[in-house]
């Protein structure tokens, strides 16, 4: 006997402009149910109804096998519901009631798109802003949800008919595709003269044609300009640098493809993945064949293939160009020509579909088969983190980062949201974005905050924006922060003890001092420091970070306590400044000590004549000392580490002795490199075992910016891993300072405010 049925089912995540409901309706009618799909504040809610008895587990299971490729799946409520006699199935329009629902980032075109682009047929052939469900802006045109045209940067472009056609048909790829659009009624590109606004025909096959002649173009993507110019014209790219006043920074170029790639950078089968994910990451690659200028000094270069259909349109004539960020020095990336791009750029090619939230290019390594992100923005944000059970608090919680290369992070609902790369907050205009994303993401996530969670250096930009908030205000130590994201990331249990090993360049320590090489024993409740690289003297304090001659002198000194021997890149140094800044330290004179190991690399990368005098920018020392090592070379120079109780303290004066001693041999640099990088793997090593031996902890946590470092990554993880240690890191962030905000969220949830 028939005995009707019905049930009601509430999906939530990553399920709203995605083309989650038409895959619903389709399903349904393919199992022959009736009943409705809409959008509804948190997720979306589905109504089934058979006139037979059915318990819809088929239903669920092909859901979850065949969901969109957009869409991610958090959890699925289902209860019985009363049967109303549906005569068909159908889609409902969305609930506008209160909203936490997630929204999917920005995505590059998918295949079918490119394919229709590309048919002469098609009537969208060759249309720069072609996109459909499983592709296309997301996060940088929402305004507000739920995920509807109307709320979007779309609003003000009326459908056709044939457009409005395909977006009221479910059985359509386009189907509520918001930003959907055609020649006839889309968004238009336009191509101009930047000193004069003069409009030029010819568009993108123009546009190409003044690469090819050595003209610098801006052009206007999903999330902000890009500055684009012939890497292989030596005069384009040196202009690009005087512009943007960038001497040595790398700079990221753009292929037309994998094979183009392949013949620049070296690429294994998981880099070749990210690549070409539909994220579309710069990911840098191992030098095969160097293109002068673009990365001096380095061993690496930055590719990324296209993701919107103007970057394919414009590299159908250019196998590759450089496409920075349009940003003058440290200041984000401009989303708009009145913010004075007409500046950095001969030609201007644009288009009148406005961008809501400015979000730069995500920027990757991959190291030991996972990613290792240097910067985590477009393509990645806004995708949510859900929290641990026993973190769960109905407090909606506001972290605020550090101070560089800052992030922000909300909290609502057991899920955390962290925002996309925001710069250095000690930038105007850099602060100001951080304030516009706090606003974007309190918008879009109805987000009101109980609590608010800032760093503990008392003189930073987001701590004394959380003091004049007027609400319960949290500060947490640095570098303990970067500890509880990397376990928050791996959901560790609520009593789990890890050694966090955070190597940075600087964090306000714990007891007031500037930490930067820590060993912290740490669990989500409180944290012990159990070690750390000796203080070493800063010499002018900042000036320290960016002159690494200061550094060199500085460990010199303390390797030999009077006089040291010669050694060819300190006779560089002007005698004047040199002693000056050796009576400096010899008398104490403005010098804050610290435990940094950033600072520890300058100081060698200058002593074998890598690093500049000044450097353009954070890490260069650094990375020309990475890129320098010889990855043959095992053995490694002695250090000490001292104390009969915690804190324990490593010192490397014995390893600046030998480093010495070989460069008057005339060992050549990439093994000094090399047997440096590997004393560092050593120490951590030996630190952890010295810890583990006395405490019984054997999880490792790796984090901080140092561990950016791919050669020093690898090599710490794989001797402790030897070792039988568990050993963890950031994959979904980035280890340096982007992950202080998530941190920020773990320690105020475990404090129950």
């Amino acid at each position: 006997m028939k005995k009707p049925c019905a049930a009601d089912a509430v999906v939530f995540g990553v399920v709203q402009g995605v083309g989650f409901r038409p895959f619903i309706y389709r399903l349904a009618k393919r199992f022959g149910y009736k009943g409705w799909v809409k959008n509804i504040g948190f997720g979306v809610k589905i109504h089934l109804e058979s006139e037979e008895s059915d318990d819809f587990n088929q239903f669920f299971r092909a859901l979850n096998k065949e969901k969109p490729p957009l869409s991610h799946i958090e959890n699925i409520d289902r209860e019985p519901a009363e049967f109303s006699n549906c005569q068909q199935f159908e889609i409902k329009k969305s609930n506008r009631s209160r909203s936490f629902v997630f929204i999917s980032p920005d995505i590059s075109i998918c295949d079918n798109c490119r394919k229709e682009m590309l048919d002469p047929k098609d009537r969208r052939y060759r249309y720069p802003f072609i996109n459909c469900t499983d592709c296309g802006p997301r996060y940088t045109i929402v305004k507000a949800l739920p995920y509807d045209r109307a709320q979007t940067t779309m609003a003000h472009f009326k459908m056709c008919s044939q457009c409005q056609k395909e977006y009221t048909d479910p059985s359509d790829r386009r189907y509520h595709a918001q930003p959907v659009a055609c020649p006839e009624c889309g968004p238009e590109i336009e191509l101009k003269k930047s000193s004069t606004g003069e409009k030029i025909s010819g568009g993108i096959h123009q546009a190409s044609v003044f690469i090819k002649q050595g003209s610098i173009l801006a052009v206007k993507g999903l999330g902000g300009f890009h500055l684009v110019c012939d890497p292989f014209n030596k005069k384009a790219v040196d202009r690009l640098r005087k512009i943007k006043k960038r001497k040595t920074k790398p700079l990221a170029l753009m292929a037309s493809g994998v094979p183009v790639i392949e013949k620049y950078g070296f690429m294994d089968s998981y880099e070749k993945e990210q690549l070409c994910s539909p994220q579309r990451p710069i990911v840098l690659l191992r030098k095969k064949k160097d293109i002068p200028g673009i990365a001096p000094f380095l061993n690496e270069t930055g590719f990324m293939l296209p993701y919107t259909p103007l970057h394919y349109l414009l590299l159908q004539k250019l196998d590759l160009i450089v496409a920075t960020s349009s940003n003058p020095k440290d200041s984000p990336i401009m989303k708009d020509e009145r913010e004075g791009i007409k500046a950095l750029c001969d030609y201007i090619l644009t288009h009148n579909r406005p961008i809501h939230m400015r979000s730069d290019d995500s920027v990757m390594k991959v190291a030991d088969g996972k990613p290792l992100f240097l910067r985590r923005a477009r393509g990645y944000v806004p995708y949510p983190q859900k929290v641990p059970d026993f973190l769960v608090s109905q407090k909606q919680i506001l972290a605020l980062g550090g101070e560089l290369k800052d992030t922000i992070s909300i909290y609502k609902k057991g899920y955390v949201i962290t925002s996309q790369f925001l710069g250095d907050l000690d930038e105007y205009q850099n602060y100001t974005y951080f304030k516009e994303t706090i606003e974007h993401l309190s918008g879009l996530f109805e987000f009101k905050p109980d609590v608010v969670v800032s760093d503990l250096h008392p003189d930073f930009h987001t701590t004394r924006y959380a003091e004049r908030m007027g609400i319960p205000h949290l500060k947490v130590q640095h570098h303990y922060a970067h500890t509880l994201a990397a376990m928050l990331e791996h959901h560790l249990d609520e009593n789990k003890k890890v050694l966090g090993i955070i190597l940075d360049g600087f964090g306000y320590g714990g007891d007031r001092t500037a930490w930067g090489a820590e060993f912290l024993l740490a669990d989500y409740h409180t944290y012990t420091r159990a070690g750390h690289f000796k203080y070493m003297p800063l010499p002018g304090g900042d000036l320290a970070a960016k002159q690494p001659w200061r550094m060199a002198l500085a460990y010199l000194m303390d390797a030999y306590q009077s006089s040291f021997p010669q050694v060819r890149s300190i006779a560089r140094i002007d005698r004047k400044n040199s002693g000056s800044v050796q009576e400096m330290i010899s008398k104490n004179i403005c010098c804050p000590q610290a435990s940094s190991c950033g600072r520890l690399f300058d100081a060698v990368s200058y002593l074998v004549s890598l690093a500049p005098e000044q450097v353009e920018f954070e890490a260069e020392a650094p990375m020309r000392l990475e890129s320098a090592a010889d990855d043959k070379t095992e053995s490694f120079y002695d250090f000490k580490i001292s104390g009969y109780s915690m804190p324990y303290k490593v010192s490397f004066s014995s390893a600046i002795r030998s480093i010495v001693s070989d460069l008057d041999k005339n060992i050549p640099v990439p093994i000094i490199s090399a047997r440096f990088h590997n004393t560092l793997a050593e120490a951590l090593l030996q630190m952890s075992g010295k810890i583990r031996k006395k405490y019984g902890i054997n999880t490792i946590v790796l984090a901080g910016g140092v561990f950016l470092n791919k050669y020093l990554l690898s090599r710490t993880v794989q001797k402790l891993k030897d070792a039988d240690f568990d050993v963890l890191r950031p994959v979904h962030y980035s280890p340096n300072d982007e992950l202080i905000s998530l941190g920020q969220i773990a320690y105020a949830l475990a404090k129950k405010p």
